[in-house]
């Protein structure tokens, strides 16, 4: 008896996903709970989980398939009726069949070796009877590559199935020129993508720069750093720093923590800041909740807690939901200067950049100085010109004298 994986609930008007990538393959061992596949929503991934342990049987979607909410995916059956089943299969099926079972049955080492193929390489693979956990991956983070499955398959014994090699030869005349890979945009960049286009389309943008002395913030935290990780159990960062100084500005300017609705203006009496973190899959931008009412070792954790779990893919739409600012620190990348887009339906965004000295004139005099440059782009249809320079500006002073955090100056 089999028993159906379907899509689970994504969250708060989301009804549909994409299925970005299988974890099992028909046939493999699956435990109570274990992912056996991911899918990609309008701004997080989900991984689905077997809801009993048996041997996965039958995938029902394809990779890049637009799946809804409670539809069937995935078939488990039990250990013992799947094990006397799943080998007698192949013998029902057409010679082509047979092929295709032998070679998924082949590469099914990639999956306990937490290999992550492109569908690319994925079909190339199968494709040359390759055996990619025998292959060096000379892509990011040790990926594997179209040339490094041609490259293998050129010093391998030709084991591949007969089938294969008319396929396989244009591929491989084509690795000594120009190539293309065409691979679909997964869901997350497709939403990015729209969301962008609509902010340009629908609001006003505009920038405004200042650059601001970093020494007394890079004192500070030299200072005490090291008593504030022993006391908190964090880093003392930057982003802690700026957050306070935007909840400070936005006090004075509240217009940059608004939102048009309509006709209307939506004013915020909390500071919701939403945080661009990149994710494996694209930037997202969880939300750090009331950042007006905590303190400095607050916002770090949490800022380190979502890095984290971008990393592992275990953000949550709740945890994506809402914000009422936006900032993006291109800095870490090794940005100069940007004109970052606001995230829709907020109104502005602050960006910072890389840390470098520059010679600056302090009491007449010529020196260096470690700067950054800030940018504030902003919706004009709702924020003015006046109101941007003064946020930048009370930031600016925040950085520049730390103390005006402590004493809301």
């Amino acid at each position: 008896m089999s028993t159906e994986v379907k899509v689970p609930t994504l969250g708060e008007s989301i009804t549909e996903a994409t299925l970005g990538q299988w974890l099992k393959k028909p046939g493999e061992t699956v435990k109570l709970d274990e992912p056996i596949a991911s899918l990609e929503t309008d701004k997080v991934a989900i991984e689905v989980a077997s809801p009993v342990a048996g041997i996965l049987t039958d995938q029902l979607v394809k990779e890049g398939d637009t799946v809804n909410v409670d539809a069937v995916i995935a078939l488990i059956g039990d250990s013992a009726s799947a094990a006397g089943n799943v080998p007698d299969a192949p013998r029902t099926e057409t010679a082509k069949s047979v092929d295709e079972q032998k070679l998924t049955q082949d590469t099914a080492p990639a999956a306990s070796a937490d290999l992550t193929l492109s569908p690319a390489v994925r079909r190339l693979v199968l494709e040359l009877g390759i055996d990619p956990t025998k292959v060096k991956g000379s892509g990011k983070d040790g990926r594997l590559t179209k040339e490094d499955v041609l490259a293998a398959a050129k010093g391998s014994s030709p084991t591949a199935p007969a089938a294969a090699q008319p396929t396989a030869a244009p591929v491989a005349a084509a690795g000594a020129g120009r190539q293309e890979e065409r691979i679909k945009m997964t869901r997350l960049r497709q939403t990015v993508a729209r969301r962008l286009k609509d902010a340009q389309d629908t609001a006003a943008l505009l920038t405004t720069f200042n650059d601001v002395d970093m020494s007394a913030v890079i004192d500070a935290r030299n200072r005490y750093k090291d008593m504030f990780e022993k006391k908190h159990g964090v880093r003392l960062g930057f982003m802690g720093f700026f957050t306070k100084a935007a909840a400070l500005a936005a006090k004075d300017i509240p217009a940059v923590n608004a939102r048009i609705e309509g006709d209307e203006i939506v004013y915020h009496n909390y500071f919701d800041v939403s945080v661009a973190v990149s994710a494996p899959n694209g930037l997202v931008v969880p939300v750090i909740r009331n950042a007006e009412t905590m303190s400095f070792a607050e916002i770090e954790k949490t800022i380190g807690d979502f890095g984290k779990r971008a990393k592992d893919g275990t953000l949550t739409m709740n945890d994506m939901t809402g914000g009422t600012f936006t900032i993006s620190n291109g800095g870490v990348f090794g940005s100069l200067m940007s004109t970052p887009i606001i995230n829709p339906p907020q109104s502005a965004v602050l960006g910072l950049h890389r840390i470098e000295e520059r010679p600056v004139v302090r009491d007449g005099q010529i020196v260096a100085r470690p700067m950054m440059y800030l940018a504030l782009s902003y919706d004009h249809r709702l924020i003015d010109g006046r109101e941007a320079v003064t946020f930048l500006k009370i930031i600016k002073e925040a950085i520049e004298d730390p103390t005006r955090l402590l004493i809301d100056l």
